[in-house]
């Protein structure tokens, strides 16, 4: 057979080689040939056909032996480990041909002069011919090796790539899916290995929500194994897409630190080509990609998913000697993307018990279940079905325990380890990254594992009630009036970004600064105030790395306020400035010197009042710096600032004076500004807070107990709190109409209009332009507004 026909050089390949040299090498190849030239910076390779691996074969007699050891599995007379075994044995003890020993050393030896060294280390990885397809979405069912150099060493790594085409694992997946096994070939690629100082993986879309509007990285120091095999917690990231071309915008919209307690290196040789390290404390405190950086592999990711027109798995690289970055390796994103969005699935707890563990989450579902510790892949035949794995880690070993398991929890790895991609897969929830479930969790202890809160994962001693809500959203009615939707948690925000919703009506920033931040604005301000030595320790480690304390509060409020803001970009999204009362102050770190004592802090020092006052002003010009920033740097002018508890004209006045002098002029640049409708004084002054503001947003909970003179708190009078009272729908009317006589929009908070049809039927009638609920009342509400609506017109 001629050499060609046993080795393909990269940018000799195309995605219509997929049937000679794998989906992973045909995907290499296709960018070599298509996209290398437009500035995505890629390792050189070649790859050995699936003709080389049947030659293999056949020149070493094998096909009769994995044929025999097959038929003894499927008999039950061979367990699966030793059919494994011995097939991957048979292979290790064959030989390559003279020819095959030419084609694949004359292909090296061109690698070698194209990357100007003598021995160039190399990577070599397996790419089946039947991996990355639509019907065969697991990859990592075979073994790559790293740094190998010289022929020699390279032929061995090969031999071991052929025979890992029958690894337990890849075996079981075969068998279960009816792929026949003489259908599926296995190709070598032979890529130049980046001596990396980092690396990682990168989607081009949301991995937990489906959102495909982002890109998500993680990074860890070093080559980048220990991301992909999940046995550390990278740093993680997410770029907004739709900005990325907009001259001088910056849309990153995360920036987490990992842990990142080890990292892989470079090996001195063959005999130990790589080796496992423990990072430095400056390494784990520090981000391992700067924003340039996430730019760039963010702007390839784009290209790329353009160039393939779907969502795309990539892993990256940066080079330790010249810092350049670069792409290794891209397929087909195939789970996310491949999920009904026309049906919403919400989960959502009816109660709350003790938190053991918790981590990263991966889905958004909820299970209850038994603790099943497990060391090792070998446990299968001993695992319950549907109990809660519990383990350190997990490899492609893992994947007969996982499919019986009915969720997942890990000590380590993040959102793109082993275990969170297997269990997207598997549609299992997972918790990954929890650094203690293996010691905190106990094996046949009941459990609730649920992913129903957003970015973070929590495990609840035993078994608690949930609700499953099926949203087909075509089954939604369209309405008049604009349903909208209100927002806490950033990563909680991306979940719902297929409902069909006019915008955020309500985002609260106080929930990022208490649960991301968590420290009070004005002790980051003057740390030296903060009398607790214990406070003050935690604020120092949580604004290491900033050149000023004040720089944490703004990115991070920033980074928060920009990703509620991209999950309904282009729709508007209106943010409310923070409404903590006192009290709640001073639960923040630090908090306690600089609050006051108050008996009532629901009518003392909050809102707009907070803003000007002496004790509070520095602070709030720091909440208009994150804002402008995510506005003008980041690119997100769909964000509408509210301000909250606003008692008089002249208070409106202080405070958007204030906000002009930090940037953010109403008017400029399109950039408006709402009032909360919550005080009787807003009511009754309706007219001149038209002039000062472009639109309001009834805050009925505030109004109620203002209007009716009852702690909304209070449970001896909950049967008087009701804002369908006649009192608070006047005022409601009246503000109403005296917006819309000043050509000024009005919605509405709460759940009053999904809890009572005939509230919603009122506040149609009296003409409100939005009604923004919490996410899971959509389909009701919507119900009830597209019936008043209808009621209206007849």
């Amino acid at each position: 057979m001629a050499q060609t026909d046993l080795i393909r050089h990269f940018e000799e390949i195309s995605l219509t080689d997929l049937d000679r040299v794998g989906g992973k090498n045909a995907s290499l190849g296709e960018m070599q040939r298509q996209l290398s030239g437009h500035g995505i910076r890629l390792a050189p390779g070649f790859a050995t056909t699936a003709d080389m691996f049947r030659d293999y074969v056949q020149n070493n007699q094998l096909q009769s032996r994995i044929d025999s050891e097959l038929a003894t599995l499927s008999t039950g007379d061979q367990s699966l480990s030793a059919t494994g075994s011995n097939i991957r044995e048979a292979f290790l003890a064959g030989h390559f041909s003279d020819d095959q020993v030419a084609a694949i050393t004359q292909a090296y030896a061109r690698l070698c002069d194209q990357c100007e060294a003598a021995e160039l280390a190399v990577a070599v990885r397996s790419s089946a011919t039947a991996e990355d397809l639509p019907e065969a979405s697991f990859a990592g069912q075979q073994e790559s090796y790293l740094n190998m150099r010289g022929i020699d060493s390279l032929l061995e790594a090969c031999r071991r790539c052929f025979a890992s085409l029958y690894t337990d694992r890849a075996i079981s997946y075969r068998e279960q899916h009816g792929f026949a096994h003489t259908r599926v070939a296995l190709s070598v690629g032979v890529q130049q290995m980046v001596e990396a100082d980092a690396a990682g993986v990168m989607f081009s879309i949301d991995t937990e929500s489906g959102f495909p509007k982002v890109v998500s990285i993680s990074a860890n120091w070093g080559l980048g194994e220990t991301v992909v095999n999940g046995s550390i917690n990278p740093d993680r990231y997410m770029i907004f897409k739709p900005l990325l071309e907009r001259p001088g915008k910056r849309p990153i919209i995360e920036k987490t630190l990992g842990s990142k307690l080890q990292k892989l290196l470079y090996g001195s040789d063959s005999s130990q080509p790589t080796r496992l390290l423990n990072t430095s404390d400056a390494e784990r405190q520090r981000l391992v990609l700067n924003d340039d950086e996430l730019l760039q592999l963010a702007q390839w990711a784009v290209m790329i998913e353009r160039h393939y027109g779907k969502a795309m798995d990539m892993e990256w690289a940066r080079d330790t000697s010249s810092g350049d970055l670069f792409i290794l390796q891209a397929r087909p994103e195939t789970v996310e993307s491949a999920r009904d969005q026309s049906v919403l699935e919400s989960y959502s707890l009816n109660s709350k018990g003790p938190v053991l563990v918790e981590g990263a989450s991966v889905g958004s579902a909820v299970v209850v279940g038994t603790v099943c510790h497990a060391q090792s892949a070998l446990e299968v035949d001993r695992f319950p079905p549907g109990a809660i794995l519990v383990t350190e880690r997990t490899d492609p070993d893992w994947l007969p325990i996982m499919r019986k398991a009915g969720g997942v929890v890990t000590d380590r790895g993040g959102p793109t380890s082993h275990a969170a991609i297997v269990s997207r897969e598997l549609k299992l929830p997972a918790i990954v990254g929890t650094g203690n479930a293996t010691t905190k969790l106990s094996d046949g202890q009941e459990v609730t594992v649920s992913c129903a809160g957003g970015a973070t994962g929590q495990v609840f001693a035993g078994a608690l009630e949930y609700e499953v809500q099926a949203i087909a959203l075509q089954d939604l009615p369209a309405t008049r009036t604009d349903i909208m939707i209100n927002a806490a948690m950033p990563d909680g925000a991306l979940r719902w970004w297929q409902l069909p919703v006019a915008g955020i009506g309500l985002a609260r920033i106080e929930f990022i600064i208490s649960s991301q931040i968590r420290a009070h604005p004005m002790a980051l301000l003057h740390p030296e105030r903060v009398e607790d030595s214990t406070e003050r320790d935690q604020i120092e480690v949580l604004t290491r790395g900033y050149e000023r304390p004040g720089d944490y509060f703004i990115e991070l409020l920033a980074l928060g306020v920009g990703k509620i803001a991209a999950s309904q970009w282009p729709l508007p999204v209106i943010v409310r400035t923070s409404d903590f009362k006192s009290n709640e102050y001073r639960g923040l770190l630090g908090g306690s010197g600089f609050e006051p004592l108050e008996e009532n802090p629901m009518l003392g020092l909050r809102g707009a009042s907070r803003y000007y006052h002496p004790s509070y002003e520095e602070a709030f010009r720091l909440e208009c710096q994150a804002l402008k920033y995510a506005r003008d740097s980041m690119g997100f002018d769909n964000i509408i600032v509210m301000i909250p508890f606003c008692r008089t004209p002249q208070e409106a006045d202080r405070v958007l004076e204030i906000m002009a002098c930090e940037g953010l002029q109403r008017g400029k640049n399109g950039f408006q500004v709402y009032v909360m409708c919550e005080i009787p004084s807003n009511v009754i002054l309706a007219e001149q807070f038209a002039e000062r503001f472009d639109g309001f947003s009834i805050g009925s909970n505030d109004l109620t107990q203002l209007v009716l003179g009852v702690d909304r708190d209070s449970a001896e009078l909950e049967s008087i709190f009701d804002a369908r009272n006649e009192a608070v729908k006047r005022m409601i009317s009246d503000v109403i109409r005296i917006a819309h006589e000043h050509d000024r929009k009005v919605g509405i908070c709460g759940q009053a209009p999904s809890d009572h049809p005939e509230f919603a039927a009122f506040l149609v009638n009296a003409g409100i332009d939005s009604i923004s609920l919490n996410p899971d009342s959509v389909p009701a509400a919507s119900a009830h507004i597209a019936d008043a609506e209808q009621a209206d017109r007849s």
